[in-house]
């Protein structure tokens, strides 16, 4: 098979996460004897990209629904995994240093006050269970979005969605290698102490250790011991930033689940400072990136189906993208 006809067999979504596999090889490679088994890194990725080049291969080849349902969603938990790649990378490459003085810094330069402290007189059970319960549905928002347009069949729109989630989430991961921190629960507050200091209802504690485990935190360790683990990726919030694209796509597309997506994502963004997982500077920085996202996506996104006509191209509706 030529490489054009591969590429007619691929998502442009499926070419982001090559990209980004290729460039994560190449700091492994570059920095490798800052990081602990890189060459892992870098065949993992390889090992990836051609699984992902095998799966359209047989997909084009098939006309079997499995097939095709897992090329349309694998991208889907593939996305976490490679979150997870950073937590090897980012920190050896700063040599352990964390940033959080300068963000602490700049909160306190615009407020005068530390974010998640002044908030604690506005603390209540119920309050934080309903927060932490919107913060930590965030990746399942993403699914109902994408199942209701999947389920309207207009496969162009739902392609050009995944391409930009995954773009969106990747630009934020990139975005954590510039001011590596872990976030005020860890550095203005005591982590051991947050049931008991900002305690929910029923459900609080329980999420909580879903998302620390999310993040490589242990259960029952020190603040310190805890710090050391969790991984860099405060700034910019990634949440925030992807709450936004979300809820811009459900209101341009009319998702039946549009007023949930902004509902829960406003709650989601205070809930980043709330529950003390960001400053508000990464707030900040998360908008930032959303804008950036927004705008260049599209282009980005048809360069690929001009450039390398990928699947995409072939689909109707291709003319809505914007």
């Amino acid at each position: 098979m030529t490489l054009q006809k591969l590429f007619r067999t691929l998502h442009s979504a499926d070419l982001v996460i090559m990209a980004y596999g290729v460039l994560l090889s190449i700091l492994n490679i570059v920095v490798g004897d800052r990081i602990p088994n890189w060459w892992l890194m870098v065949l993992i990725n390889i090992v990836v990209s051609i699984g992902i080049c095998m799966l359209a291969v047989a997909r084009s080849r098939s006309n079997s629904r499995i097939l095709e349902y897992v090329h349309d969603w694998y991208a889907a938990p593939l996305v976490f995994l490679t979150f997870k790649e950073l937590y090897y990378i980012i920190d050896p490459l700063h040599g352990g240093r964390n940033y959080d003085a300068v963000l602490i810094r700049a909160d306190h330069w615009m407020f005068g006050v530390n974010p998640t402290e002044w908030l604690m007189q506005f603390s209540h059970p119920v309050v934080t269970e309903v927060l932490q319960i919107a913060y930590t549905i965030f990746y399942l928002l993403f699914l109902l979005a994408g199942l209701e347009l999947y389920r309207r069949k207009n496969r162009a729109v739902f392609h050009f969605f995944m391409f930009t989630c995954i773009y969106g989430f990747y630009l934020s991961y990139l975005g954590y290698f510039t001011l590596p921190a872990v976030g005020p629960r860890f550095t203005l507050h005591d982590f051991g102490a947050m049931d008991h200091d900002l305690p929910g209802l029923w459900l609080t504690p329980y999420l909580r250790w879903f998302v620390n485990m999310g993040e490589s935190v242990p259960a029952g360790v020190s603040n310190a011991v805890a710090q050391a683990a969790t991984q860099r990726d405060v700034f910019p919030s990634g949440h925030t930033m992807m709450m936004l694209v979300l809820m811009a796509f459900s209101v341009r597309y009319r998702l039946r689940t549009r007023y949930l997506m902004i509902g829960n994502g406003t709650l989601l963004i205070i809930a980043t400072v709330y529950e003390r997982y960001h400053y508000v500077v990464d707030l900040l920085g998360g908008t930032v990136f959303f804008l950036i996202c927004i705008w260049t996506a599209p282009a980005l996104y048809r360069f690929t189906l001009r450039r390398f006509n990928t699947m995409d191209s072939q689909y109707d509706g291709i003319s809505s993208i914007p």
